[in-house]
């Protein structure tokens, strides 16, 4: 009987382990299959992390060929630049697809799909305008101007050449921001095709050989019978994708720190604080991704926490001054050599850097203020006040005032039940009083 048990109870952890192993481990993907992925809006840090995601999956499960949906107004260049290098590093074919029907690749998502293996446009879809400018939407001027389009030049001439694709075309969308729909483009050799969806890319490549890198030529086949697989960007993905702008991330901060200042010179209210700490933690994540200084974060998280200590240590003015001084440091270095689409709007941070020094400046004053005002509590509350005696004051005796009654002593002479009486001063529970119409 006790060996049956033993039995029935081993047969059982069998059973649990059987199924923990089959709901932890999927199954194995299938090598060989198409992978998908989809980049819709602006290009920056993380569709770039979303990307080599995507590639380095692709590349990990031996998948035959890596198709991008691309439809964007363009975005950073750093990013772009690492898109198109990790493409070109790819050890399997990338096609990008601009899609879906009126979609566009324009300003950096031209330079993506001119990087492709293979390049295709869907119907009433463009491409081009790939004009350098900040991240504003301002043109840039001067030198610095000249020299980053002469380098998107030198890249984008590089990147048609190596495709085999018109670095003419190409140099003219970044000098003079032209752009070409689908069939202009298949004319001029920027794209391959057009295409009215992925199952048509994969019938027309199925059996071509391409160049996957120089001097490597591969042959693709079996590709529209192959399994095709989806990798959509994470949930966390697209929250960060959301945050992770320069000038979004300043005002969070900036607010953040509105918050905790009124929360902390008016303890209780609660919102405010809540508020401001969920500001500035989403503030630093989103300065976290972007490509900053992290001393210069280091910085100005030294700033909170100085100026937060001065609204409470009487410093006389040394906490927030080297508070201020971090806080302005540390704005220098985060972004010292950041490229200029990183960068917040300098008449922003102007402003919110104004706006926080008024505030701080006005809380301190008050917090200063209320510090020096001397505190009545208790006893010392009633000196200066009209009290009734309810005993004979003969010195000693009881007196009658707000409510209660207390201990007294009469400074000279006495005084009789009923009479009115002023508190000069007060030691413990025990008054001294004088007549009301003591000389």
């Amino acid at each position: 009987m006790l060996n049956l048990r033993m039995v029935r109870r081993a047969f059982l952890l069998v059973l649990i382990a059987v199924g923990i192993g089959a709901a932890c481990g999927g199954e194995d993907p299938e090598r060989g299959a198409i992978h998908l992925l989809r980049l819709d809006g602006g290009i920056g840090p993380i569709t770039e992390r979303y990307i080599d995601r995507g590639i380095s999956k692709a590349e990990d499960e031996g998948a035959k060929l890596v198709v991008i949906e691309l439809d964007t107004p363009g975005g950073f260049s750093s990013s772009m630049r690492e898109m198109v290098q990790r493409i070109e590093a790819s050890d399997v074919p990338v096609v990008v697809y601009v899609s879906p029907f009126g979609a566009r690749a324009a300003s950096a998502g031209t330079f993506i799909t001119m990087a492709a293996h293979v390049a295709v446009m869907a119907p009433n879809t463009s491409i081009g305008a790939a004009a350098a400018i900040n991240s504003d939407g301002s043109d840039i001027e001067g030198t610095l101007g000249k020299k980053i389009e002469n380098d998107a030049v030198a890249f984008i001439r590089g990147i048609a050449e190596l495709r085999g694709r018109n670095a003419d075309w190409a140099e003219e969308a970044v000098r003079e921001a032209v752009a070409a729909t689908q069939t202009e483009a298949v004319e001029l050799n920027v794209v391959d095709f057009v295409a009215s969806d992925v199952n048509e890319i994969l019938e027309r490549i199925d059996g071509t050989t391409i160049e996957l890198k120089p001097d490597l030529m591969v042959t693709l086949t079996g590709l529209p019978e192959a399994e095709r697989v989806r990798t959509s960007m994470t949930v966390w993905e697209r929250m960060l994708e959301h945050i992770a702008n320069p000038t979004l991330a300043t005002i969070l901060i900036s607010l953040g720190m509105l918050g905790l200042f009124f929360e902390l010179s008016n303890p209780g209210v609660i919102f405010p604080g809540v508020a401001g700490v969920l500001a500035i933690a989403i503030g630093f994540l989103a300065l976290g991704v972007l490509p900053v200084d992290t001393i210069g974060l280091a910085l100005i998280g030294v700033a909170l926490l100085f100026l937060a200590l001065e609204l409470f240590v009487p410093s006389g003015g040394i906490l927030a001054g080297g508070g201020l001084v971090a806080l302005v440091l540390g704005a220098i270095i985060a972004f010292r050599d950041t490229p200029t689409e990183f960068q917040p709007n300098r008449i922003l941070v102007g402003v919110l850097g104004f706006l926080l020094v008024v505030v701080f400046v006005s809380m301190a004053v008050g917090l200063a203020r209320m510090r020096k005002m001397r505190t009545h509590t208790g006893a010392e509350a009633l000196v200066g006040r009209v009290a009734i005696a309810r005993t004979p004051l003969t010195p000693d005796g009881m007196v009658f005032i707000q409510g209660e009654r207390w201990r007294a002593e009469l400074e000279d002479g006495s005084a009789s039940e009923g009479e009115q009486v002023r508190v000069v001063s007060a030691d413990g529970l025990r008054l001294t009083v004088r007549k009301e119409n003591h000389p």
